[in-house]
Order: structure tokens, then C-alpha cells, then sequence
């Protein structure tokens, strides 16, 4: 498995050098720093994968109560936006109180949105539960409260890498739970899917114990005000937020209606979450290899050529017919470059403005990520229910997979102001 050797390195390393002040040492031990990104991984794992599995409980969700595809694009669509909004929020409590905290509300909030979401007999409660309360547990125990902490355990030449790793966790979380999810409801129903996949959630509570601490060791002269005013009038953090919102886009459309687009083309249901997991499957070695690769070559240039790369395998969707085959080949493709996206930007954002404020700023370029989302997931039920096709969507994706492309080009990879 890819990171094995990774981790054996980060072990030699007893002391942890920071971003923030290059010449202070901690006396974090190697078993805290692997512990952290072993925490940190499977709590994303945990986050991720259960969020993947949305997308298939749309059709028997929407036969046991009469809903259509819109209602759950927009429920979606709004967990999307509550993630990224919530996200600046749990941010600044984890930057202030620590991750540990954080990931405790985010799960709590998480399984209780899931539980909701089994309930739900009404249009307002499920945009409510799925949408919001679930929406704001993601936000605790997704990347921009994960990555920074696992950051700042590490040393600097291992951090890229280490953030791929957890990275990757999400990715392999999608491999494996969206086929469990799947199972699930064949042989529990989806109300019985639902419950297990709410207790699933909470088992990322006990693992929040080695994600505690807080950035106060790694402190330099910011205050927070300051870094965020910074970050803003700075030109690459727009160039990096509106690239990640492509990526939002991308991920969060294919997530949600892969499985009844293919169900349209009259392949079996199970063909989609075949896709999912797969996508899942190659990313776990594609967002591990983007961060390894990140510590190594320019990371905007990286950057550039993964959303380049996204755009063939949009491509490849257009042009050929829906075939299982295709649809295996897309999923391999995509897969490659699906969360590459994530230790890359974070990475250049910690680079760029410092450690000490990184899950605040990482929460406002997430942000962006999230609005894309929200757009790719309500605009795909959009398209589909006034033109009966998603081929509009996919033409919009081929051409944001470029415009991001093009935007990485001008990020500047140095160091600004007083976060050197």
C-alpha cells in the first residue's frame, strides 16, 4: 500500500520542524506524528465515504416517497454550501480550540443529520437533516480541520506526503463504502442503510482524542484579521480558491448523479456504484502520489496538469458510448485525478501564508470548493429535469476543467508577509 515507507521515514524523524518558525523544534515524539495521520486519515476516510454513498439513495428514497431528482439535487446541493460555509467556522474552533474538539461537534452533528435523514417524511426535513445538519458534521471532519494538524505534526519535508496520505484516506473511504452502502440497501432496505451508515459516522468519536492540541506552539506574529486580510488581497489565494471551486464542481456532480445516469443509459444500478468505488480505488494511489509529487516539483504546475487531465476523462464520457467498459475506464482515468486536488492546495496554502491560521484559511478557499458543488449538484438536477439529459453538465465540466487549468498557471509559489 502506498505511504508504508512514508510513514517508516516520518518515524526517523523525532522533532518537527515548523512552517512558521523554521527554528523551532517540538519534542512531538514519532509515535504522535504517526498516530495523527493515522487518526486523521481514517477519520476522513470515515467523512468521505459515507458522503459518497448520497447518490444511492436517490431512487429508493424518491419511490418510497414520491420524490424527484430535483428535490434531492437541491438537498444536496445546500450540504455542499453548509460544508463549505461551516468549514471557515470549524476552522477558526480548531485553529482557537483545537482539532480534537472540532471533530468530536462534526461528528456528533453528522450522525445525527444521518439518523435524521432515515426519518425524514417530508421535503423541508430532508433538506434540513441531509442537507444542513449533515452539512455542518462534514465540516468537522473533512480536510480543511484534518490536513493542517497532520501538517503541523510532520516535518517539512515529509508534510506534502503526509497530506496525500489523508488525502488518499478519503478516497479509499469512497472505495469502500460506497459498495458496502450498496449492499446495504439491497439486503437492509435504505432505511436499514441509513442506520448503518449513521453508527459508522460515530466511530470517528474515540479517534478525535489524537487529533487534540492546539496551534499555539506554532505560533509566530499573525492574528487572525491579519491573515485573512492577507490571504484575500492576495492574488494567487483567488487564483487557487476559483480552481478549487472546478474541482467542487467535477466531484460533487459525478457523485450524485453518476448512479442514475447510468441507470438512464439502461446499464444495472450496481454499474454505478461499481464507478464510485473504483474512482475511489484509483484515487487512493492518485492523491497520495499528487502530495509525494508535490514535495517534490511545483505544486501550481501539478496542479495545472491534473485539472488538464480531468478534462479527457470528461471527454471520453462524450464521446463514446455508456458501456460498462467505458464506464471502468472513466472511473480509472478520473479516479487518477479525482482528490489530487486537495494536499496540493492545501499544501500551496500553507506554503504560501503560513501554518498557523491554515485551517481558517483552507476553511474560505474550501468554501469556494463547496459553491461549486452546490452548482454542479443542483444544476445537474436542473439540466436533467428540463432537458431529460445530463450532457449539458458534462460540456460545462469539460470547459471549467480547463478554465481551473489555466487559472493555476499565475499562482506565485513563495512565501508572503509575516507568514515567513
Amino acid at each position: 500500500m502506498p505511504g508504508m515507507a512514508d510513514f517508516h521515514n516520518m518515524a526517523q524523524r523525532r522533532q518537527v520542524f515548523t512552517r512558521d518558525n523554521p527554528t523551532a523544534m517540538s519534542n512531538t515524539s514519532e509515535a504522535v506524528s504517526v498516530r495523527t495521520i493515522v487518526a486523521g486519515t481514517v477519520v476522513v476516510l470515515l467523512a468521505m465515504g459515507v458522503r459518497a454513498t448520497f447518490g444511492l439513495f436517490m431512487q429508493p428514497m424518491g419511490l418510497a416517497h414520491g420524490w424527484g431528482r430535483e428535490l434531492f439535487s437541491f438537498a444536496f446541493a445546500l450540504q455542499n454550501l453548509v460544508w463549505g460555509v461551516s468549514c471557515i467556522f470549524m476552522g477558526i474552533m480548531a485553529d482557537r480550540y483545537g482539532s480534537g474538539r472540532t471533530v468530536v461537534l462534526g461528528a456528533l452533528l453528522y450522525f445525527c443529520g444521518m439518523l435524521g435523514t432515515r426519518y425524514a417524511a417530508d421535503p423541508f426535513t430532508l433538506c434540513f437533516m441531509s442537507g444542513v445538519v449533515v452539512g455542518l458534521g462534514q465540516a468537522g471532519m473533512t480536510f480543511p480541520v484534518i490536513l493542517p494538524v497532520i501538517a503541523r505534526a510532520v516535518p517539512p519535508a515529509y508534510r506534502s506526503t503526509a497530506m496525500g496520505i489523508a488525502s488518499a484516506g478519503g478516497s479509499l473511504g469512497q472505495f469502500l463504502v460506497v459498495p458496502g452502502g450498496q449492499f446495504a440497501i439491497t439486503h437492509l432496505n435504505w432505511t436499514g442503510a441509513l442506520w448503518l451508515l449513521s453508527l459508522l459516522v460515530a466511530a470517528a468519536l474515540p479517534l478525535a482524542w489524537f487529533l487534540r492540541g492546539k496551534p499555539q506552539a506554532h505560533t509566530g506574529t499573525q492574528t487572525l484579521g491579519f491573515a485573512v486580510r492577507q490571504a484575500l488581497t492576495h492574488p494567487s489565494f483567488h487564483f487557487l480558491s476559483w480552481s478549487y471551486f472546478v474541482c467542487g464542481f467535477h466531484t460533487a456532480f459525478i457523485t450524485l448523479h453518476l448512479p442514475a445516469f447510468v441507470s438512464d443509459a439502461g446499464l444495472n444500478a450496481s454499474y454505478g456504484a461499481t464507478t464510485l468505488a473504483l474512482i475511489g480505488l484509483f484515487n487512493v494511489f492518485g492523491s497520495f502520489y499528487a502530495g509525494k509529487l508535490g514535495g517534490r516539483y511545483s505544486k501550481k504546475w501539478l496542479l495545472a496538469a491534473l485539472y488538464g487531465l480531468r478534462a479527457i476523462g470528461i471527454v471520453l464520457v462524450l464521446a463514446l458510448p455508456l458501456t460498462p467498459l467505458v464506464l471502468y475506464v472513466f472511473a480509472a482515468w478520473m479516479g487518477l485525478f479525482w482528490l489530487g486536488t486537495v494536499p496540493l492546495t492545501q499544501g500551496l496554502i500553507g506554503e504560501i501564508y503560513g501554518l498557523r491560521f491554515a485551517a481558517t484559511l483552507s476553511g474560505i478557499a474550501f468554501l469556494f470548493h463547496q459553491i461549486g458543488s452546490f452548482t454542479g449538484v443542483w444544476l445537474g438536477g436542473y439540466v436533467y429535469a428540463h432537458t431529460g439529459s445530463y450532457n449539458g453538465v458534462w460540456w460545462m465540466g469539460l470547459a471549467l476543467a480547463l478554465l481551473a487549468m489555466v487559472l493555476c498557471l499565475p499562482v506565485r509559489e513563495r512565501v508572503i508577509g509575516a507568514a515567513a
